[in-house]
Formats: structure tokens, C-alpha cells, sequence
């Protein structure tokens, strides 16, 4: 069961106990309120186990749609990994700012950016320094989006997908908890690094994606930027 579930299944359980002890006082049936909470922890039991918590993420996702400050974030967030995907050669080829966009798209309720991975799996299958160059470029678009909000806000709130997206890959390369742990820490600053070098175009490249911008337009004011 994913974090995001826990959360939800956590929240639950509150609202079980409260709806308990306030039931009598507003008069709502016990069999209503025990409906209810087992309606909930069999969906929210479904959607960890079979939909990897895809279900609660867009239902989450659209209930924080509403905040503009959240998809102000979200845009700066994914901003930051586009950069540096485009940085760092990846060939970036989608993206989406929620995750209701992403399950239209078939992405499974994963929003974000999606890139070509075709040179990664090629140049890892070799091995040697070569695999190494390219694990530690990919490693640095992975904690690209927590960079950025470090840059924006000071905080982050996003990045856990990402963290763990990058501490599996890492566990698969059989590499010790420390040695993850650290290389999250190299390549979030490696990330700033490139971020604060190319403020221009990852401003532009929020503003692309603020107005909903193909990825032509996007690499489009990505190069505009650089030039000026």
C-alpha cells in the first residue's frame, strides 16, 4: 500500500472515530455511518492493491485543482524537470499537470513528464562509465521538480513519487540505503545548479506550460530564452 493510500486510509479511520462519538449528537443513523466508513476503507483497500492508488491520487489531484497556489507549484514543479530534461538530452515528448490529464491520457493517473527513455535503456545495458554518466543524468531529472520548488518556495511538497522512482531504480542497482540517500542529495543540487544557470528559460518554460503550450513551443521558448 503506497503513501498516498496509508494517507487516505488514515483519514478514514479519524472520520471513523469521530463520526462515532458525533452520530447521536446529530442524529444520523448508526447503520448510515457504518455503511459509509465500510464503503470507504473497501474502496480505498481496492484502489491500493489493484489501482496502486491511482483512484485516491486523482481524487485528491482534483479536489487541490481548486487551489491556485497548488497548480501554480505543479507548473514550477514539472518545470523544473522539463529543463532539465531538456538540459541533459532526454528528449521530452509529454506532459501533463494533474492527475485526472494523465489518466485521460493514458498515463495511468501519473501526472508529469514523460521523455524518451530509449538512449536510457541502451546506455545502461552496456554498463561501465558510460551507464554511470547516463544514471547520474537521470538521476539529477528526478529530483529536478523538488529543486525547482526549492529554488520558487524554499519548501517542498511534491517529489515523493520522485523520490521513490529514483530510490527503486537505485535498490535495483543493488546500491546501500546511504548511497541513495546521498545521490538524491547530489543530484537535487546538481539540479539547482543547472536551474539557476538557465533562470531565463525556466521562467520562460513556466509561462509555456502556464498557457497549456505544445512541446514544440515549449523547446520553442526554451531557445528563445537562451538566445536573448
Amino acid at each position: 500500500m503506497n503513501q498516498l493510500s496509508l494517507n487516505v486510509l488514515a483519514l478514514t479511520i479519524f472520520g471513523m472515530t469521530m463520526s462515532v462519538l458525533l452520530a447521536p449528537l446529530l442524529r444520523v443513523p448508526e447503520s448510515l455511518v457504518a455503511l459509509t466508513i465500510m464503503s470507504i476503507v473497501g474502496f480505498t483497500t481496492i484502489d491500493a492493491f489493484a489501482w496502486q492508488g491511482k483512484a485516491a491520487t486523482i481524487f485528491l489531484d482534483r479536489i487541490a485543482r481548486f487551489s491556485k497556489a497548488h497548480r501554480d507549484r505543479v507548473v514550477r514543479h514539472e518545470a523544473g524537470h522539463f529543463l532539465i530534461a531538456q538540459q541533459l538530452g532526454f528528449e521530452v515528448t509529454d506532459y501533463s499537470l494533474s492527475a485526472w490529464e494523465a489518466f485521460r491520457k493514458g498515463n495511468g493517473g501519473q501526472g508529469g513528464i514523460q521523455f524518451d527513455a530509449s538512449a536510457v535503456d541502451r546506455t545502461m545495458a552496456q554498463g561501465g562509465e558510460a551507464s554511470a554518466q547516463m544514471l547520474d543524468r537521470l538521476c539529477t531529472v528526478w529530483m529536478a521538480g523538488i529543486a525547482a520548488e526549492q529554488i520558487t518556495y524554499g519548501t517542498v511538497e511534491g517529489g515523493e513519487d520522485d523520490r521513490f522512482t529514483m530510490a527503486q531504480a537505485l535498490i535495483e542497482l543493488k546500491l546501500p540505503s546511504t548511497s541513495i540517500a546521498n545521490k538524491q542529495r547530489t543530484a537535487t543540487m546538481q539540479a539547482k545548479k543547472l536551474l539557476e544557470d538557465n533562470q531565463a528559460a525556466y521562467t520562460a518554460l513556466v509561462a509555456a506550460l502556464e498557457s497549456r503550450a505544445t512541446i514544440g513551443e515549449c523547446y520553442a521558448a526554451i531557445d528563445q530564452a537562451m538566445v536573448v
